[in-house]
């Protein structure tokens, strides 16, 4: 097993992915994000994605057998890493606005309900993205207070990162053959799942000049879905890496 494949099986990258956002949609907003927001995101990702391995490995072994026998595994490193990004997120919320704190909450508390969520027919795609932007973006954007001069950038970064996260969305279900996907077929799911991160990736053309770099984010997953294939690894390794691929580009360009 690759040193990627043990990131991904462990839930290290998707919280790399949660931090990386939230600090490129910190800079696009011209709030950049504190650490303690950014801990806050990564910390809380490692949470509760690793609560859910936990807890859902019958149906995981289906969708994902190659992660689910990592967890198996690894089950005692997978709570150490949840309760460490509890511990990470908890610390970090004493030192972020009451705001954040709130949302914070709301968020891990329907995170924490997605294994009897997520088989709702094409509802778990726009909750998952919905919870992304929600950290990613609502936690600079409440920690930045009242919008200012610069309040419309908000709607355009929610655009740009609401995009390549719902076309992530999407293309997840096509290769775990749940909810929307299922009921569509995969062909049909990933072309609008292509055509979401074209539309989001298009948009970043007419975004104000400190918004522009985020348009990375789903150029990356666009390129990533060009030859996707509906297989555990190129999921966990290529769909959710162009998150953190075109974050850490946004962030170099900023």
């Amino acid at each position: 097993m690759s040193l990627l494949e043990a990131l991904a099986y462990s839930n290290l990258w998707v919280a790399l992915a949660a931090a990386l956002l939230t600090a490129a949609a910190g800079d696009a907003l011209g709030a950049p994000a504190s650490a303690a927001l950014v801990a806050v995101a990564a910390g809380g990702t490692l949470f509760v994605y690793g609560v859910d391995r936990l807890r859902d490995l019958p149906r995981d072994r289906i969708t994902s057998p190659r992660r689910s026998g990592f967890v198996e595994r690894h089950r005692s490193w997978i709570a150490l890493g949840a309760g460490s990004g509890a511990a990470v997120a908890l610390a970090a919320l004493v030192a972020s606005p009451p705001g954040a704190v709130v949302l914070a909450g709301g968020v891990a508390a329907l995170g924490l309900l997605h294994r009897r969520l997520k088989g709702f027919a094409f509802f778990k795609p726009a909750y998952l993205s919905g919870a992304w932007l929600a950290v990613c973006v609502g936690l600079p954007a409440v920690a930045a207070g009242p919008p200012g001069p610069e309040g419309p950038r908000l709607a355009w970064v929610v655009a740009l990162l609401g995009g390549a996260l719902l076309a992530n969305a999407i293309a997840s279900n096509v290769r775990d053959h749940e909810a929307g996907a299922a009921r569509i077929g995969p062909e049909r799911a990933l072309r609008i799942a292509r055509s979401v991160a074209l539309l989001a990736t298009a948009l970043g053309v007419a975004a104000p000049a400190p918004v522009r770099p985020l348009a990375l984010v789903p150029f990356a997953t666009l390129a990533a879905l060009a030859r996707f294939r509906a297989d555990e690894r190129y999921g966990l390794l290529v769909v959710d890496g162009a998150l953190v691929a075109g974050a850490s580009a946004a962030l170099l360009v900023s």
